[in-house]
Parts: C-alpha cells; sequence; structure tokens
C-alpha cells in the first residue's frame, strides 16, 4: 500500500473564483485596520484629488490610507518593502485588494498628505474614547529620542558651507566653459563669547525664533544644493536675531532702570555680535539638532508624548531641544486639545512627570488650570538635593512624593509611558525617523503613536469581554 499524503500540485487551476474574505481568520488584524478606516473621517484625503475625473485614476485613498496603518503598525515603513509586501503578503493583498502600489506611489502618498496621515492620530483616539480606553484622571509625561533622517556628520558650521556652496557654484561653473570665473573664498572671524545678563536676552529671541519656525514648518528641499542654500540662509537669520536681540539689550540698559524701576548696577561688559554666523547646523535636516541621549548624541528630534493608565497616548508632538525643561504647559495643553477634539469631556486630574520637566512657572500655570502636578525636583541618579533647590515649592513636592498617596501616584508613571516607548523602539523597531523636516517628523511621530492606540483597541476588543 503506497504512502498516503495530502495531494500537493502547484498546477492546478482554481475552479471558482477565489474570495478574500477567505484568506484570512475573521480576527486578523488586518480585517480591524480595514474596518477603523471605514470609521475615519478622510475628507481631508479626497479633497486632494481633482472633481472632474481627468488625469490618469490615482489610488483609492481609503485603500491608501488602511495599507498605511497596518503597515506602520507591523513596524514596517520603508515604501519598498511595503511594496513587496504587497505581492508577498496575505494581510497586505487582501487590504490593497490584490492591487501592488509601487514604493514611489506609497512615498508620495505620504509626502502629498503629511497634515492628512498627522490627523488620523485624533481619529483613533476618538475610537479610544468610544472603547472606555481615554480614562484621564491620570496622565503622564514623556519624550524619547529619535533618529533623524540625517547623520552627526552632515552638520556644518557656516565657513563649511559657504565653502560647499562656493564649490558647487565652481563646478557649475566648469560644466559651462568658466563663464563667470574663479569661485572665491571668505575668512571667517573668531568667535566671540557673550557675558551672563545679555545670555538671557539673546536666548529668548532664539526660542522665539524656533517657535516662527515651527509655526511655518518648511519642507526640506530635497537636493543638497538648495539645502546648503537653505542652511547658509538660516544661520544668516540667527545671527540677525542674535544683533537684533543685542540691540534690543543695549537700549534696554542704557535706559539706566530695569523694568521694576531700580537703577542698574555696574554697566555691562562690551560685546560686539560676530560679523558671520556661529555654530552648526545640518545640512541634510536643518531642523534636526544634536541632541543629547541616554547613550551619548544623536542627530535627531525630542519626541514627547502623554499617555494615560491604559498606555494610550492621548497627545504627541515633536521638538528640537534636547532637554525637556519647558514642555509640561506645552503638552497638557496639547492633550487637552486633542480629548476635546475626540469628544471626551473629562479633564485630567493628576500629572506626572520625571525630574526633566520641572518648570516652576508651567507648573504653577499647569495647577491653575484646576490639575496637581507631580514633579520630583530631583533626578533618581542624583544623591541629595541640587544645589539652591531647597525650601519653598521644592521642600513642599518633596514631602508631597514621600507620602503614600503621592508616591503612589507618581510610581505609576513609569509603567504608564515606558512600555509605549519601549514597544515603539524596540518591538516595532522604529527608532529612528524616515522623513526629513519638522513638520514630515511630527506627521510620522503622529501616525506611530495612532498606530500605536490603535494595537491597544485591537487587542482590547480582542480580549476576553472586550467591547
Amino acid at each position: 500500500m503506497p504512502q498516503n499524503f495530502i495531494e500537493c500540485d502547484r498546477d492546478q487551476v482554481l475552479l471558482m473564483a477565489p474570495s478574500l474574505r477567505d484568506w484570512l481568520p475573521e480576527d486578523h488584524l488586518a480585517w480591524f485596520v480595514l474596518d477603523a478606516a471605514e470609521q475615519m473621517d478622510l475628507s481631508g484625503f479626497y479633497g486632494a484629488y481633482r472633481l472632474d475625473g481627468h488625469g490618469r485614476p490615482a489610488h483609492e485613498p481609503a485603500m491608501m490610507v488602511a495599507l498605511l496603518l497596518y503597515a506602520y503598525a507591523r513596524g514596517q515603513r520603508s515604501s519598498r518593502v511595503i511594496e513587496r509586501e504587497c505581492v508577498e503578503d496575505i494581510a497586505y493583498r487582501v487590504i490593497a485588494a490584490n492591487r501592488v502600489p509601487d514604493h514611489t506611489t506609497v512615498a508620495r502618498f505620504r509626502q502629498r498628505h503629511e497634515a492628512a496621515l498627522a490627523g488620523l492620530f485624533g481619529d483613533v483616539l476618538e475610537m479610544c474614547a468610544q472603547a472606555g480606553l481615554a480614562k484621564v484622571g491620570l496622565i503622564a509625561i514623556d519624550g524619547t529620542k529619535v533618529q533623524a533622517n540625517a547623520s552627526r556628520d552632515s552638520n556644518r558650521d557656516y565657513e563649511q558651507i559657504a565653502r560647499e556652496v562656493l564649490e558647487e557654484a565652481d563646478a557649475v561653473d566648469r560644466e559651462e566653459d568658466e563663464r563667470y570665473g574663479d569661485a572665491r573664498g571668505d575668512e571667517l572671524p573668531p568667535h566671540l563669547s557673550t557675558e551672563q545678563g545679555r545670555r538671557g536676552w539673546l536666548r529668548d529671541a532664539k526660542r522665539r525664533l524656533d517657535e516662527k519656525r515651527a509655526e511655518q514648518a518648511a519642507p526640506i528641499p530635497r537636493s543638497r544644493p538648495a539645502r546648503l542654500k537653505e542652511a547658509k540662509r538660516r544661520l544668516d537669520e540667527e545671527l540677525d536675531v542674535e544683533c537684533a536681540a543685542n540691540a534690543a539689550y543695549e537700549a534696554y540698559r542704557a535706559r539706566g532702570v530695569d523694568k521694576d524701576g531700580r537703577r542698574f548696577g555696574r554697566p555691562p561688559k562690551p560685546y560686539q555680535p560676530s560679523e558671520v554666523p556661529t555654530g552648526k547646523i545640518n545640512v541634510v535636516d536643518p531642523d534636526s539638532r544634536n541632541i543629547k541621549a541616554p547613550r551619548g548624541y544623536l542627530q535627531g528630534y525630542n519626541a514627547q508624548a502623554v499617555t494615560n493608565e491604559q498606555q494610550i497616548v492621548i497627545a504627541a508632538e515633536i521638538s528640537a531641544d534636547s532637554p525637556d525643561f519647558g514642555h509640561l504647559e506645552p503638552m497638557v495643553c496639547a492633550a487637552q486639545a486633542e480629548l476635546e477634539r475626540a469628544g471626551v469631556a473629562d479633564t485630567p486630574e493628576v500629572v506626572v512627570a520625571d525630574a526633566g520637566y520641572w518648570h516652576q512657572a508651567q507648573m504653577e500655570t499647569v495647577i491653575d488650570r484646576g490639575m496637581q502636578v507631580l514633579i520630583p525636583p530631583d533626578a533618581l541618579k542624583r544623591r541629595g538635593a541640587r544645589p539652591g533647590w531647597d525650601g519653598g515649592a521644592y521642600a513642599f513636592m518633596r514631602r508631597v512624593l514621600e507620602t503614600e498617596t503621592g508616591g503612589g501616584l507618581y510610581r505609576k508613571r513609569q509603567g504608564m509611558i515606558e512600555p509605549v516607548f519601549a514597544d515603539t523602539k524596540f518591538n516595532r523597531r522604529i527608532d529612528r525617523f524616515q522623513r526629513r523636516g519638522r513638520s514630515a517628523c511630527r506627521s510620522e511621530w503622529r501616525l506611530i503613536t495612532a498606530t500605536h492606540n490603535l494595537l491597544k483597541l485591537f487587542r482590547h476588543q480582542m480580549a476576553p469581554g472586550g467591547a
């Protein structure tokens, strides 16, 4: 008697047309993503296309949105990998309805619908709220450093940028038979230091410039020559801001009295801004910064998030600042705005954050909004109090955190937000941005956190007793 095996005939022709519904089990993530995409407001995507139907037909935006949501949830962001998976992976084929959008189409869709993709965060948060996962009695704020799509070796100072711009112009000139003559170089004077009293004015001016750039969020040019010119323009702009701030400070000191009517003591040390910009800027992603991370420095962004006790991200923003100092109030405001858009009427009661967020003025503002703030004045690695950080609000906060209630609430912080970053960076392998520029990286970060919430919602509904 011959051996008995199930027949394996790869040349067998299907007698009936296959149904995509038979390709995946009913509880597969792909079906959940498709159902979620149907509930989202995708008018921002459809509004970017012509209404008369002229031109080459585009892929259905709803399909492309579902495809990106599923890919990001699986930790796959490469447009070439997504294209390949639409051929090789059954779940991708189901979502794409057996269509295969090429990698250029996927990349351009992300670029074209940057703002709309960022808006998906609110749609997912609204679904989480409807499932009862957006409770905000206690919220945690923290940031994680994410590598930019740029290298630290691409940081250049003004002299290097000017030299490359001139070399680029020289190369073009040689290609045109040297019609424009030889290139010229510039000599840079030595850098000059500033004194402490003046430094605050200059720091505030640079902060306002950074906020202005964040509001504008201009896209990063694609060509290197254009990026070099943009980097040079930004350094020139920073020098102009420094000169204006210095002139304002000189005029302020020339009046002889401060804003409280008291006379100044000794006159300020003489200071003259440099004739050319100082500092460095990255010529690949000028918006990114060389920021300090737990394991050294990296070229990237400070990705901020606000989570609740269910580890649902209720606000996600990015910053180019290395420290978390100064981000407490903006993130609380962002969380309240996101909750309002999601239809959540509850207001956070307690806000917890680590010592890097200690900003007394912002803490008082948050408390005035009706929320309690729990932030230790001292980092865990520090032995004893910081020099000068004694008495007043510092001592009061230490006493609060030593109580059973205050300490118990603060100890929840790590379990509320650290696993979100761990799952994102290690489980889904999303530890660097693929796009360049503040606006593009913000859109990507919000899409990353939106898919984190989507996965939490999927597991909640698939769990026994889930909605």
